[in-house]
């Protein structure tokens, strides 16, 4: 069969692994977030793989990748969190999915969905299951510290109707990926005070949460009973310089085949502007992979490439369906193996070296890549 022009692969072996190193680091359950398809990995290959390592609940952002779950067979716990008015709860209840409330005015709409759902039940209501999200300090979704009382005392009445349980109430970090930062200490200090006001309240919620990626590894005292893995369930550091070396394995490889190799002259300039001319005589080669396929347009002159076991570095600028390579005369032909990015054991560069050439962060590397290319899943631990 012929290799593909251009091609995500991705090892499901490397998602068990961290996932599974990830709770043994963590010492509480795992949340794995496989909002964004999987950060870009495959949204229904990621939560299986994370389910079969032990991951005890997933994160969705939206209803309807929540939903996508249920329809690929998902049936174990999952949390979505980003709604707006007029959201189908309904289809969310009748999912067994855990929603997430920022307000009284979403309680509302819940509380009418489930009354919706109670229409013709011999069986009595099926209550929803609810987390409410507090804003810590991120000013970003989640209820603000002067409505806590309220949207406290609505859910609490909620529970004693039957409408719902609430089985958590979370918070999200601003800084966790800088552990110096005094955010950090105020925002873990804000969320005790919440947690205390819905004790007040009569709630007792099932997990306490605020940890993401970076937190898990850094901030041992924002663990409470859940923790949130996003990045690093796909092998990426969430905090690059900060955290020690646990042994996460990026999943991800993006590689394709040249498609054209050929000598130019010293003086000859490539691609559009003429951002760069080259200085002797060398050989390129075509890949045929750009920003149509996710890959930065500000990586030209900066980012590198592995061909023939050496990184090859862009020149002049990427285009919409191809990017130029200095392949230095070697002897490289086209069909020949180029790998934009991978895990990085044999010289590669990784999704990390291209944040930092891109001046942006692996999570928007790895989750934009995509448009024309095809994804495949592999899994490296299975017999040969």
């Amino acid at each position: 069969m012929t290799r593909p022009r251009a091609e995500i692969v991705v090892d499901l072996a490397a998602i068990r692994h961290n996932v599974r190193t990830l709770r043994r680091t963590a010492g509480v359950p795992v949340m794995v977030v496989v909002k964004a398809d999987g950060y870009g990995h495959g949204m229904a290959q990621v939560a299986a793989a994370a389910r079969a390592a032990g991951a005890e609940w997933l994160g969705a952002a939206t209803l309807d990748e929540a939903l996508a779950l249920r329809a690929a067979g998902d049936t174990g716990r999952v949390l979505c969190w980003l709604t707006v008015p007029g959201e189908d709860y309904a289809a969310a209840l009748a999912a067994d999915l855990d929603v997430t409330a920022y307000s009284v005015a979403e309680l509302d709409e819940i509380a009418a969905a489930a009354s919706d759902s109670d229409s013709g039940s011999a069986t009595g209501p099926r209550p929803a299951r609810v987390q409410l999200k507090v804003d810590t300090g991120l000013s970003r979704g989640g209820a603000s510290e002067r409505d806590w009382e309220g949207l406290f005392a609505r859910a609490r009445a909620g529970e004693e109707a039957g409408r719902w349980r609430v089985t958590g109430v979370w918070s999200h970090l601003a800084c966790s990926d800088d552990p110096d930062h005094p955010a950090n200490d105020a925002q873990e200090a804000t969320f005790r005070r919440a947690l205390e006001a819905a004790e007040r309240a009569g709630l007792r919620p099932e997990v306490r949460h605020l940890a993401n990626s970076a937190a898990t590894l850094l901030r041992p005292s924002s663990r409470f009973d859940l923790v949130r893995c996003g990045i690093a369930s796909y092998g990426l550091d969430p905090a690059p310089g900060e955290t020690d070396d646990i042994g996460l394995v990026p999943a991800m490889t993006v590689r394709a085949r040249l498609a054209l190799v050929k000598a130019i002259a010293a003086g000859d300039a490539v691609s559009y502007g003429h951002t760069w001319t080259a200085d002797r005589p060398t050989t390129v080669g075509l890949v045929p992979a750009g920003y149509g396929e996710g890959v930065p347009r500000q990586a030209g002159n900066v980012a590198s490439v592995a061909v023939g076991g050496r990184r090859r570095p862009i020149r002049g600028r990427v285009c919409m369906d191809q990017v130029v390579v200095d392949l230095d005369g070697d002897p490289v032909e086209a069909g020949d193996e180029v790998v934009l990015f991978g895990p990085g054991r044999d010289g590669e560069p990784t999704a990390q070296d291209w944040a930092q050439w891109c001046d942006t962060i692996s999570y928007e590397i790895v989750t934009r890549i995509g448009g024309r290319l095809t994804r495949s899943h592999v899994d490296s631990e299975a017999p040969a």
